[in-house]
């Protein structure tokens, strides 16, 4: 769809005027004919773009950025009034509440009890005042993007079609009037702490809002999704209405920088030990990393360190970490430092018990010692600005959505010194988007990423807004996403050799059509508004308008939930979790076609590539073990093509790689990693998957002992030619089972042991059915040569039974 037919279908129809005149502006910059057009030349050459043209065009656009800048600021103020007043509104109702509670206690209080206690109309009055506030915000974050891209495609149309270069000039407009820069999460708070108070009617949950800082191990049942910019706010706004922004200083004023998060990563930059064991999932893979809040005068460190368990181990992978003053840092890392003196005022104080003072210091003591004998160091950080959504002080459901991802190098290769000898670099804080850093040094993520963290008892289910929220079309399901394990990918492409899974779908669109009616809706006008001046008509009329559209979906919806609601299915131990079960879905229409080309690239590459490295004999090795294996192919394939066989009709390559989302339908295209790396595909091993196949070659080892008797009885037992070329079949068969499945196990336990994601690991073709057709040709020629034995046999006892007087 183009910007124009999609900024028609998006406008809505209070904000109409108020648009970027799209259509007038590409209007603008047509210029008229140099001849005028006839038949035979539809379309003439036009004339030159000239100063005046120019001039008009530039007149048009500044008109255009004051409409919308004004409606904008406008607006905003507006919203910002109407929440003040809410926010009165809301006081007064929750302050008659207590008053009323207070008078119940005591009878005495005549005074207080004159003023008439709230209702639940008082609240429900209330719940859509405030409703309708939150369709205006997001309305507002709506128009605000749409302009902005109108703008931004309006201007590379202008440079591009003249030859006028707008786009400098033009960038300092829009920072002059920067309607675009609106920051709507300082709106989001209050509208949560009001919406809060309103829909526990006065009572909301109490609780340690620090409650996830000050806990030590976590255990989390996590999905995580990729969020398309677009619709960040709109996200923001159907969470808040289930659960509210997790604050943890309510006394203090919202600022930006309380939202940030900054982590460091440590790894072995000759090795890479922890990226790899991260992205491969192996049992006990470490990540240790030390993370603040807020800006860089944080004094707090947290050191942490997260471990993988496999579930067959009947353990979950589970974060530690402890606290550590920022001056304190260098000196434990370095080991200076020692951890009794670490925890030494924490015992004087008294305000943890023995048993977790220990579990501290042993947590702190097995990380510095990994830190120093592994010689790890920081490689990459990442930053980021959060929004939680939990209860206070309850985190059985937590929602996080981390915006303005961006990872930075943090090491000292390549002949620079970033951090130096400090654990961290300094020249970087919290100032987003960090435009003083080379690109080769930041990585800005294009998505925000949520996270939905469960802990439900066993049986139940999470909340149902849970579930509709992840199968809408707002969100792009990741499984297994790391910050650390993309940025050290993006940030070192000469160093890391196996990309993750997911770095494919970064060159592609993940919006996604509404397939069904979900997200902001616009409160039904059934009472007067106190604090709202929004017409109240015409919205049934729009309801009803859309019911046919929506109504052609609700099949495919409710299809697509009861998938969703498939995959918080209860599970035991060794079944497949929330994220592997969304990997291992197939996709519409075609299910045994690959995502990706692991199973089809060639390995052999990759371990050539980590010979190079090697050199030396073993090198040499692999090479000529590389070319056999590539001329061995490459008569098979000739002598392939030699067989005459119908031929598939020769299609064009694609154009694009990834996956296409166009209507109802997923086009799904091959992606092909760049030369000298590999997609990594996450391949679940489990102790059962090396019993499974040694139970295969035991199942071969059977079968070939079974033919070898049948041989030996034949050759000790039988008389004739006929018997002994059997059984010396029967044995070259049961030998080549046997060498066969032999080879096939050593390479089938190299390659689980590799993780690789070879469909040859878990599926055989060619053994079987040659070992069948072995024994098919040999039953048969055996039956052939005794029923043609028996057929001479009985010739020759005619004759002997014939007179004599017969012969000649």
């Amino acid at each position: 769809m183009r910007f124009g037919e999609h900024l028609r279908s998006s406008m809505i129809k209070e904000y109409y005027w108020y648009y970027i005149a799209y259509e007038d502006l590409k209007k603008a910059l047509k210029t008229g004919y140099v001849t005028e057009p006839t038949p035979e030349n539809a379309r003439p050459d036009r004339q030159a773009w000239s100063e005046d043209d120019e001039k008009h065009f530039v007149t048009l656009l500044e008109s255009e950025l004051d409409k919308v800048f004004n409606f904008q600021r406008i607006k905003s103020a507006e919203i910002a009034r109407r929440i003040q007043a809410s926010e009165t509104e809301v006081n007064d109702v929750v302050a008659r509440l207590d008053n009323s509670s207070s008078s119940r206690s005591d009878s005495a209080s005549n005074s207080r009890s004159s003023r008439r206690p709230p209702s639940d109309e008082d609240f429900l009055l209330l719940e859509q005042v405030l409703s309708d506030i939150i369709a205006d915000v997001h309305d507002l974050a709506k128009f605000t993007q749409l302009n902005y891209t109108g703008f931004q495609k309006i201007i590379k149309k202008h440079d591009k079609q003249t030859g006028w270069h707008l786009r400098p000039v033009f960038a300092a407009r829009l920072n002059a009037k920067p309607f675009f820069n609106d920051n709507y999460d300082a709106l989001v708070v209050k509208l949560s702490k009001l919406y809060d108070l309103v829909r526990t009617k006065g009572n909301p949950v109490k609780g340690d809002s620090s409650a996830g800082g000050s806990q030590q191990n976590f255990v989390r049942q996590t999905t995580k999704y990729w969020v398309h910019p677009d619709n960040i706010t709109e996200l923001k706004l159907i969470i808040l209405k289930h659960l509210p922004v997790l604050v943890f200083n309510p006394r203090k004023e919202f600022e930006e920088k309380d939202a940030a998060i900054s982590s460091i990563y440590y790894d072995n930059t000759d090795t890479w030990e922890l990226y790899q064991g991260r992205l491969k999932k192996t049992e006990g893979a470490e990540a240790i990393r030390l993370r603040w809040y807020g800006g860089m005068e944080s004094d707090q460190i947290f050191v942490e360190r997260k471990t993988h368990r496999e579930d067959w181990t009947g353990e979950k992978s589970v974060k530690a970490r402890f606290s550590l003053k920022e001056k304190h840092v260098n000196a434990y890392l370095s080991g200076r430092m020692t951890v009794e003196s670490i925890f030494e005022k924490m015992r004087r104080e008294g305000k943890k018990s023995e048993e977790e003072i220990d579990n501290l210091e042993q947590l702190a003591r097995e990380i510095q010692y990994r830190v120093i004998t592994r010689k790890l160091v920081p490689v990459t950080r990442s930053f980021y600005h959060r929004t939680a959504f939990q209860l206070p002080g309850d985190a059985r459901v937590r929602i996080s959505l981390d915006t303005e991802l961006t990872m930075t190098r943090e090491d000292n290769l390549d002949g620079r010194s970033r951090a130096g000898d400090n654990w961290r670099r300094m020249d970087i804080g919290v100032d987003w988007p960090f435009p003083q850093l080379p690109p080769e040094d930041v990585e800005r993520f294009p998505y925000a990423v949520l996270e939905v963290k469960l802990q439900t008892q066993a049986g139940q289910e999470p909340p149902q807004w849970i579930r509709d929220l992840t199968a809408s079309h707002l969100v792009e399901a990741v499984p297994k996403y790391s910050k650390f394990i993309h940025g050290t990918a993006t940030l070192f492409p000469d160093r890391i050799n196996l990309l993750p899974f997911w770095m494919p779908q970064m060159d592609v669109d993940i919006r996604k059509p509404a397939t069904r009616k979900f997200g902001i809706q616009r409160p039904p006008a059934s009472a007067p508004l106190s604090t709202t001046e929004t017409p109240e008509d015409d919205e049934s009329d729009e309801d009803e308008s859309n019911e046919a559209r929506w109504a052609e979906d609700t099949n495919r919806a409710e299809a697509t939930t009861a998938d969703q609601e498939a995959l918080f299915a209860d599970t035991d131990g060794n079944a497949l979790d929330i994220e592997e079960r969304i990997a291992a879905q197939p996709l519409p229409g075609d299910e045994d076609y690959p995502l990706y080309d692991s199973d089809a690239e060639s390995v052999d590459s990759d371990e050539l590539e980590e010979a190079r490295r090697v050199g030396g004999t073993y090198y040499y090795k692999q090479l000529a073990k590389y070319y056999a294996h590539n001329a061995g192919n490459a008569m098979v394939h000739c002598l392939t093509a030699l067989i005459p066989r119908p031929r598939p009709t020769s299609m064009p390559a694609p154009e694009q790689n990834g996956i296409t989302v166009m209507g109802n339908k997923r086009t799904v295209k091959r992606f092909q990693a760049p030369k000298g790396k590999r997609i990594h595909v996450p391949v679940r091993v489990e102790p059962k998957v090396y019993f499974a196949a040694e139970r295969t070659f035991l199942s071969w080892l059977e079968f070939s002992i079974l033919l070898a008797t049948i041989a030996a009885t034949l050759l000790n037992f039988g008389d004739d030619y006929i018997t002994f070329g059997s059984s010396w079949a029967f044995t070259v068969l049961a030998a080549v089972a046997l060498l066969y499945s032999l080879m096939l196990y050593v390479w089938r336990v190299d390659k689980i042991r590799k993780r690789r994601d070879v469909k040859r690991v878990y599926y055989e073709k060619w053994g079987p059915t040659v070992v069948g057709l072995g024994l098919v040709v040999i039953v048969m020629v055996n039956f052939g040569l005794r029923a043609r034995q028996a057929g001479f046999l009985a010739k020759d006892g005619d004759l002997d039974d014939a007179p004599h007087g017969g012969e000649l």
